[in-house]
Parts: C-alpha cells; structure tokens; sequence
C-alpha cells in the first residue's frame, strides 16, 4: 500500500514540474523584460558618455593619446628711425624637472631615485651655476612641474640636452623653449623703450603702450603618446607655428640720441643735478621725438639692476626699510622726467605770452616799455632779475633781457578771459596724447580762479606746472607756423612678413598764431641767442633761436623749508629762420655754482645742436667774423729742411714749435690736412731727446685771447666751441682734457667757453 500510494506521488510530481505552455510565455518574457531594460540602461549611459558628455570624453581621452603644448612667440623687434635695432627677441629655454614621475621612472626603488636625484643635482649645478642643495629641495618637492633655471642660451641648452641623454634623465628634466628680450645698446634710449617681466610682457615705456602689437601669437604642437606617456610624433603629428609679434619704427635717431644723453650726463655732474635732467629733441613741424634722454637711466637688460648712484642710498638700510626704499629707487629710475613730471617752466615760458599778445595786437618788436626794477600788481610787487631796471626797452630787448615786468604787463594786457583762452590752445590744460605710458596731467590756475596775482605770476612761468613734452610742443607751435602738433615716437608698425601695418602722421590738432605771428616769434627768438641770455647756446655757422628759463621750486622749497631749489632750462629752435628741430634741455636742481638756465642749460643745448644739425644736413653759413677764426689745413712739411718747414707755416698763418736737434723734419703734429686755428701750432719733430709731451694747462675763466697764448705757450692747439668768441664777458668754462694730463705736443683740445653773467630768473613775488 505504503508502495503504491508512492508512486502515485512521485507520478504526480513528476507531471507536476514539465513547464506549461503558460509558464514558457511568462519565462520568455521576464527575459525579455530584463534584456529591454538592460539596452534601455546601456543606451541611456551610451547617450550621456557620447551626446552629453562627448565633449568631455573626447579631452580625457586626447589628454591620455596626444602630446599637446604651446610654443613660445617671438616678441616684435624694435628700430630707430634709421633701423638701427634697439631691441629684439632670441629664442631661449626653461630648464625643468618633474619631482612626481621619479616613482614611476625608477619602478618605486628608493634608493635607486635617490642615487638619481643625487646625480641630477650635482650634474646640473655645475652647468647651470646653481646650488646642489637648493636643486635637491626642488627635486624632493611634491609637484609635477618645477622650473629650477629660466632663460638659458643654445649653448648652455645644448649641454643640459647631453646631460639627460648621457644620464637617462628624460623622464625626469625638460626643457621648454621660451624667448628673452634683448637690448643691444643697454641704456640707450631707456625710458622710452621701456622693458619687459619674465613674462615678456611690456612694463614699461613703449613696450608697455605698445604691447598688444608687439606680442606673437604663440604656436602649438600635438602629437601622439604612447602607454607609457612618451611622444609618437611620427604615428601622428600637428604644428601650428607661433607668429612673431609686430615691429615698431621708432622717429628716435640713435645719432640724436646717443649726442642727446652725452651731454645731458656730462652737464648733470658738472653742475651738481640733484633731482635728474631731461632732453628732448623734436621735429616742430611733424612731432616726432628725434631723441629723448633722461639722466640716471638704466639698462632694459637689467630693469630691476639699480645704477650706482642709486646704489649708494640704499647703504645701512636693511629689512623692510630696505625693500621699500629699493621699490622707490627703482621707480624714479624707470620714470620718464620728460613725459611724467610737471615743473614750473619759468621765463621760457615767455615765449607763449609774447606770442598771445603778438597774436591779439597789443603788442609788436619795436612797442616800447618801462622797466624800474619792480612792478606792483593787487598788492604784490614783483621784482625783475636787474634790481635796478632796464629802463626803456622795446619788446624785443625785453624778450632778450627776459624782462619780468614787461612780461607781467603783457599778461595785465591780456586778461584772465584771453589769457586762458591761449593757456587752452596751446595744449596746457591737457596731455598731449603722446605714445608713452605715465603721462602726466598739468595743474594750472583755471580761468574762474585765476585772479590779477595768478595772470601775473602766470605771465612769466610761475605758479602753474606743466610737462617738459607739453612746454616743447607748445613753444613748436609758436615757430612751425602755429599749429599744435601731436608728438609721438612711434612712426611706423610692421608685421612678422614686414608688410605695414599702421603709420603715424602728422597730427594737426588747431592752428593756433597766424604764420606771421610764428615768424616774428622765431625771429625774436634768433635775438635772444645772438643778442640776450641766450648766447650761451650760439654755434658758428647756424642761426639758433632760443629762451632760456630759471623757476623756483616753490612748493618744494616751502615743504622743505629750502630757498635754493632751482629748474636750469634752455629752448632752442633751429635753423631760427625756418624751425624744424626743437630743443629742450632742463636741470633739476642744481647744486653747482650757478643755477641759471642761460648759464648752466644753454651751452650744452648749443653743444648738441652743433652736432645735430650738420648730421642732419644742414650746411653752415658763417659771418666774416666767423670765418677770419675759422681752422685752416696743415701743411705736408715732413722731410724738409727746418728753416723751410717753419716759413711754410709761417706763411699760413700757423707757428712752428721744433723739437729735436736735426736739421730735418721727420715727423709732424698735427699731421698733414689736419685742421687748426689761425695762429695754432705745428710740432715739428727733427729727431734728438727733448721732451715730445707737455701737461694741459687749466683754461678755466680764461679769455679767448688768454687761451690762445696758454695754448701756444705749452705747445697745443685749441678749437672753440660755445658761446660767440667776440660776445663781453665770455670766458672757458670747460676743456676737452683734463688739466695736468700729459699729452704730445700739438695735440687738439677743445675749449668751451659761455657768459657767466646771463640772467633769466623768474621769481615769485
């Protein structure tokens, strides 16, 4: 029984368990089911891996195959007018490591990456001039990039490069290509050019405001990688090559420039200048700077290198004290005088009053005026420089006596309303808009604030201050024919394949004096040189014009409570009958013997304009007078007899000095078509042992004629230069070499000789 009820339910169980048709159908689709939502979730993350987040893949995987960097752009070069280069861009290299990949590259065996760090550091500070330990510190860091040398030179590359190969150090030090600014002439023409960061971005001058145009498009290289993370440039390989960056032409003349900054630094020691000095140079008819020369420069090699003289100040500071008078220091020495500081421009500003009052009629060159020494005006009198007046004089000798009274007469004359009209015109009371960074704002006495005590100190160039750039354009446009022109030391911009890219032209901004106006200005100016406190700046063969100014520093002498802090200036015009170049040489705070502009600013503007204006073209005319003392060649007398070689000269005007005791001249000096003054000396050299040097005397104070005979007398020649020879009261005041100096006999020296007693000071009453 147990048996048979048994298999009936194993039978049972068996039947039980065969799936039904119904059960297929349900297993069939829960697969189904599963399968669908399977694809609907893999397709929704394909979606979102592909469509919305393709983009962001796409980089991960790049990042992973391709090598991807950007190459260095040369920077723009920069020309002088002449295309002299004044600055240029090489190609240079960073020297780096990569602290984090040493695991990788030495499979985590500590020894063996210390062995190599070892290795490195001691390799690479011999060939980079650093210090072992200090490497070892960067190489210990926890970064994947450290740059431990900027900058380096192919030369110095080249050996870092054999250094990795030799060593197997690729996995660990690279090299990335850079550029550095270069600046052939060092100090040349600083403050204008300015310098660039270790970025090579512009900081300064025009590589500041022109740093858009000068700066490349950088290039790119993409290549593919490998497992290991090591290019496969040649699987796959893009280059997009960097652009260089524009080039600037400058109006700069390095000549101009270079005669510029030789005699601004010689006049600055000469005289003592505390507060630096400035020159500039200008086209009066189209604006553009010729030269622009500030003393105490740097070196745009160095920027952040300070000049000695700086140096000194900075002697028993330490610390903070330290770094911010160093940050101090730097910034005087970078500032551009002529463009960023305002100064009070004193009697030069005479100039500008005379041509207002020329301009509206109420005055000419022949008008008379009184002058007893003094004015009074609201209450404040006013005193000219000649205590004791100069009586009755036209207007034009009150221009070459820099007459203050007449000056402030004219501005009385004028009024407030007219006076401010032309302060406005001549570009006072606005930056000139020059192409250089740091221009400064004027501060002025503003037309509703200006009283009868303001006009009158205005009139003469007090109590006002304005830019050396803003006073030069100003005064070239009394003398160019009238107009206002915009300076600018930019004149042309080319790109990487030298096709042009800008041009500056002359820039008219308003006309603001008749031509005839202008004129009579540059003849007015002509007399001041040839007659007034100008003659200091006369050069023989030209017709200069010109003003000469001296201002009190009168905030700076309050604040200080000084009374001797001065601005020396001196503007010339040339050539005075048709103006194209302007001068403006200026001192700032001289210390020396003298603080007048006619004395101390006007023989070294004369100095620059006698070599600039021949270098320009400009043929000298001399006077009669001129021309008697003018230089004559040397006679060929080598090899004849003594007795014939001294009649030879004798009859050129030209005096014989022998030495030696043979009766033949071997040699000569000066030598044959040598150039000397009539009446200067021939050596003649006949063989023996007497002495063929002589010391330099002392000209200083001399006369013309004192310095001929002390010339002749020690057996020298001298050639003049400076103020006119035949002008009262000119004496030396400088010699070419130093006294004492032993030098062969019938050696040149050339003596520079002015008027020590022109005045043009404009003081405050």
């Amino acid at each position: 029984m147990w048996q048979s009820l048994s298999s009936k339910f194993e039978g049972s169980r068996k039947m039980s368990i065969k799936p039904t048709k119904m059960m297929w159908k349900r297993m069939i689709t829960v697969v189904l089911l599963i399968t669908l939502i399977m694809f609907t979730v893999s397709g929704v993350q394909l979606t979102n891996i592909m469509i919305v987040k393709g983009d962001f893949y796409k980089e991960k995987a790049s990042q992973q195959q391709l090598y991807d960097t950007e190459t260095t752009a040369l920077r723009g070069d920069i020309y002088d007018c002449n295309m002299n280069l004044l600055a240029t861009s090489a190609t240079v290299w960073n020297v780096y490591v990569t602290p984090n990949d040493f695991k990788s590259a030495y499979d985590n065996d500590k020894q063996r990456m210390e062995t190599a760090k070892s290795k490195i550091a001691t390799g690479l500070s011999e060939i980079l001039s650093l210090k072992s330990e200090d490497l070892l510190e960067d190489l210990n860091q926890k970064s994947s990039y450290v740059i431990i040398k900027r900058n380096i030179e192919k030369q110095l590359a080249d050996k870092v490069r054999k250094f990795i190969s030799d060593g197997q150090f690729g996995d660990v030090i690279g090299l990335d290509e850079s550029s550095k600014r270069y600046y052939p002439n060092e100090s040349l023409a600083s403050t204008v050019l300015g310098f660039v960061g270790s970025d090579n971005q512009g900081l300064y001058g025009v590589e500041l405001s022109y740093n858009t145009q000068l700066t490349g498009t950088p290039g790119r290289v993409v290549a593919s990688k490998n497992a290991q993370g090591s290019d496969m440039k040649f699987s796959y390989e893009y280059v997009e090559k960097a652009k260089k960056g524009n080039t600037l032409i400058l109006t700069l003349d390095t000549y101009i420039q270079e005669v510029a900054e030789k005699y601004l630094d010689e006049a600055v020691v000469e005289n003592k200048v505390a507060d630096r000095g400035t020159c500039v140079v200008m086209n009066v008819k189209t604006g553009a700077i010729l030269a622009m020369a500030v003393s105490g420069d740097f070196n745009p090699n160095k920027p952040f290198e300070l000049s000695s003289k700086y140096k000194t100040q900075l002697k028993g500071l330490s610390g903070s004290k330290y770094k911010k008078k160093k940050a101090e220091l730097q910034n005087k020495m970078w500032r551009n005088k002529a463009v960023s500081d305002a100064y009070e421009p004193g009697s030069v500003f005479k100039i500008l009053t005379c041509a207002a009052a020329l301009e509206e009629g109420i005055t000419t060159p022949t008008t008379s005026y009184n002058c007893s020494g003094q004015i009074t005006v609201a209450g404040n009198t006013y005193h000219c420089h000649l205590t004791t007046g100069h009586g009755t004089q036209t207007l034009s000798q009150a221009m070459q006596n820099s007459c203050n009274p007449v000056f402030i007469s004219l501005g009385s004359m004028l009024g407030v309303k007219t006076f401010s009209k032309y302060f406005n015109a001549f570009g006072l009371t606005e930056k000139t808009g020059i192409d250089l960074p740091g221009e400064a704002s004027s501060s002025y006495h503003s037309e509703k604030n200006m009283g009868p005590v303001e006009l009158a100190s205005s009139a003469f160039g007090q109590t006002f201050k304005i830019t050396p750039i803003q006073l030069l354009t100003a005064v070239s446009a009394t003398v160019n024919g009238g107009y206002l022109v915009q300076p600018h030391v930019v004149s042309e911009v080319r790109d990487a394949d030298n096709k042009t890219v800008s041009t500056t032209g002359t820039v008219h901004k308003r006309q603001v004096v008749s031509k005839n106006t202008s004129e009579t200005i540059s003849e007015l100016l002509y007399e001041v040189v040839e007659l007034g406190g100008g003659k200091n700046a006369h050069v023989a063969g030209y017709k200069i014009g010109g003003k000469t100014g001296t201002s009190q520093k009168v905030a700076e002498n309050l604040s200080a409570s000084k009374t001797n802090l001065y601005v020396g200036s001196f503007l010339g015009v040339a050539p005075a009958d048709d103006p194209e170049i302007a001068i403006l040489f200026l001192l700032d705070e001289p210390m020396g013997d003298n603080y007048y502009g006619g004395t101390i600013s006007a023989p070294p503007g004369g100095k620059i304009l006698s070599e600039v204006l021949p270098y320009l073209g400009y043929e000298p005319h001399y006077s009669e007078e001129e021309l008697k003392s003018m230089s004559k060649n040397v006679d060929n007398v080598t090899g004849e007899k003594v007795s014939s070689a001294t009649s030879t000269l004798s009859a050129k005007g030209f005096k014989a000095k022998v030495v030696g005791d043979g009766d033949t001249v071997q040699s000569q000096m000066p030598e044959a078509g040598s150039k000397i003054y009539d009446g200067g000396v021939v050596v003649l050299y006949t063989g023996g042992k007497k002495s063929t040097t002589a010391k330099v005397p002392d000209f200083t104070g001399m006369t013309v004629s004192a310095v001929n005979e002390a010339a002749t007398n020690a057996g020298f020649n001298v050639s003049f230069e400076g103020a006119s020879l035949t002008a009262s009261g000119v004496t030396a005041y400088s010699q070419s070499e130093k006294k004492g100096t032993k030098l062969p006999l019938g050696t040149t020296i050339t003596v520079y000789f002015r008027d020590n007693t022109t005045v043009d000071f404009s003081a405050q009453g």
